[in-house]
């Protein structure tokens, strides 16, 4: 029951987990049909690579997470870090955040994710110290998405919404620290 519970073998679990990779799948599939009916999507075998290796990522993640925990506000925080994540690095890879991408500004976005990343390495991500470091990389992102904005004020103000998904997770670690959700 409690294998159940955590999404290990078995059960709804094995079905969600053969969804979610089958989804990231079919993502990495899109471009490959689109530049069969389109000129306008232009994907080279680098492009394929790096969208599957942070979708593998992102997943592997995930798996961990659930396969680690049973408590449910741990695995949304860990969702929410890992959507605003996955946001700065693809659309850095994609086109920047602020202006285009090959503003060296953007690079601040990134150290972001690596401050993210590190304050919960650093806590062992245990979900008090966890909580620190995303609500860290929310004021991070926030202040650089306020830097940004006199340079690309569209750009600046899509990077604010980023700033909201690093302090829910911040919020949900809290959350996940005092037991709540479980």
């Amino acid at each position: 029951m409690a294998e159940a519970a955590r999404g290990g073998s078995g059960g709804w679990g094995q079905v969600a987990r053969v969804g979610l990779w089958s989804l990231a799948a079919l993502l990495l599939l899109a471009p490959l049909v689109a530049m069969q009916v389109t000129d306008e999507v232009r994907w080279g075998p680098e492009d394929f690579v790096f969208a599957g290796l942070l979708f593998g990522t992102v997943g592997l993640v995930a798996e961990v997470t659930v396969r680690r925990t049973g408590s449910l506000a741990y695995r949304a925080g860990v969702a929410f870090a890992l959507a605003a994540a996955f946001a700065i690095v693809w659309a850095n890879a994609a086109v920047g955040i602020i202006g285009n991408g090959d503003n060296p500004y953007n690079l601040l976005f990134l150290g972001v994710v690596v401050l993210a990343l590190g304050g919960a390495a650093a806590a062992r991500f245990q979900p008090r110290g966890t909580a620190l470091a995303m609500a860290a990389a929310g004021a991070a992102q926030a202040a650089v998405s306020l830097g940004g904005l006199a340079a690309d004020p569209r750009g600046g103000e899509i990077a604010f919404v980023l700033a909201g998904l690093w302090l829910a997770s911040a919020a949900l670690f809290r959350k996940a620290a005092r037991g709540a959700l479980a």
